[in-house]
């Protein structure tokens, strides 16, 4: 086992495809990158772990690269949770104060927070997030920090992020066997939004779709607060298998050339561009149309964009959209996938690069690696936060030992 490092923020993104691990440390005048490591993935399908030997072996293998990069022993992480299994709901919960108006405490603040938590669901599922969207202090909605203020009512509206029990004890047994202990889960989708966001399209509302190997994780925010979070089960994989279906080449070939030459609008292929196409077996290669390739492409990027834009019209979000649709995550690199999210979405489409940290390599500034960054920004924030809760609870303690000692 190694140290815990308190300024050190290790992060496990368990992706289909791969492993990354990414260390940054925290420093008086920000992030700064340490080290990482990558692997290829082994025992998840569509984000969930189904054999968790195998998926133990790519952390390790990650996890052993990370640390020979940044040149510490690593033994504890914050891991991303993804999957079809995410559900989330909006949910509220008050508590009175009093026939007359006081000042509310952060005390009431939990308690009404713990009203809320108070929802029916299945015994097999579990609180991932309870994220804060507003609170509502007698009749005045759109506070965001009550403490202080004089009511006699207090209300809060959250955001209820769920997964299946079973699946996050899996990432988490992943890590165990791999010698890391888990810090804290985290919505893989939520974490994007920290990394790609940018400040006008958080108040405007926008919906970031991680793009993933197995699933296309959504999350979308308005007025800084997350409104609605989901899973599309389809992802780069679905794309490649169609590709190794269709030109009769193997997996691995497959994805090479949609990465190469894959297009998901057949008009902007030019009629007369071939491809060469490796075959399965000894046979041969063979030239063929790109549009051929095209052609396969172009129907799966359709369902997926119409699966998303359905997912966003039931939750009652499409209309919010101001700031438009943020694609990342490595199956956003499919050209011509915002022109087919525009087309399909009608909403303003770009694609989201992850914010950069001090010192780390240009090859992580891609979109495939904007939710390992995002929970790295996500992970900076909360321990911020716990902080400043600490740092209060305690003056108050100190405050209230002052005036029993004075009396």
């Amino acid at each position: 086992m190694g140290k815990r490092y308190d300024n050190i923020i290790t992060v496990i993104d368990l992706g289909s495809a791969k492993t990354v691990v990414l260390v940054v440390e925290t420093t008086d005048v920000g992030l700064r990158y340490r080290g990482h490591g990558v692997a290829p993935s082994g025992g998840t399908r569509r984000g969930v772990i189904v054999d968790l030997e195998t998926a133990s072996r790519s952390v390790s293998e990650a996890v052993a690269r990370a640390e020979q990069a940044c040149g510490l022993s690593l033994e504890s992480a914050v891991v991303g949770i993804s999957g079809p299994h995410i559900r989330s709901l909006n949910s509220r919960g008050g508590v009175a104060m009093g026939s007359r108006a006081r000042e509310i405490t952060q005390a009431d603040i939990q308690a009404a927070g713990d009203r809320a938590r108070e929802i029916t669901m299945p015994d097999d599922r579990e609180i991932l997030h309870l994220l804060q969207q507003e609170f509502v202090v007698d009749e005045l909605d759109g506070v965001r920090q009550p403490v202080g203020m004089m009511g006699r009512q207090l209300e809060v509206h959250v955001h209820v992020i769920t997964a299946m029990h079973s699946a996050v004890q899996n990432v988490i047994s992943t890590l165990n066997r791999a010698g890391m202990e888990v810090e804290d889960t985290v919505y893989e989708a939520l974490a994007a939004a920290e990394s790609v966001l940018r400040r006008d399209e958080r108040e405007l509302g926008a919906a970031v779709i991680d793009i993933g190997a197995g699933t296309s994780d959504i999350c979308v925010v308005q007025e800084d607060v997350v409104v609605h979070s989901g899973v599309v089960p389809l992802g780069g994989i679905n794309f490649t298998r169609d590709v190794a279906y269709g030109l009769e080449t193997p997996l691995l070939e497959a994805e090479n050339l949609k990465r190469q030459f894959g297009c998901s609008m057949v008009t902007r292929i030019a009629e007369q561009n071939e491809i060469e196409v490796p075959s399965v077996g000894d046979r041969p290669p063979r030239m063929m149309r790109q549009r051929d390739l095209g052609e396969i492409l172009q129907p799966r990027a359709v369902e997926l964009m119409e699966m998303c834009r359905d997912m966003l019209k039931h939750a009652g979000v499409l209309d919010m959209l101001g700031g438009g649709i943020i694609l990342t995550g490595g199956g956003a690199r499919l050209a011509s996938l915002t022109e087919s999210c525009e087309d399909i979405l009608r909403r303003p489409t770009r694609i989201g690069l992850p914010l950069g940290i001090a010192q780390m390599p240009a090859e992580l500034q891609e979109p495939e690696f904007a939710t390992a960054i995002g929970m790295v920004f996500y992970t900076q924030r909360t321990r911020v936060l716990r902080n400043k809760e600490e740092m209060g609870f305690g003056a108050r303690l100190r405050a209230l030992f002052a005036r029993g000692g004075s009396e």
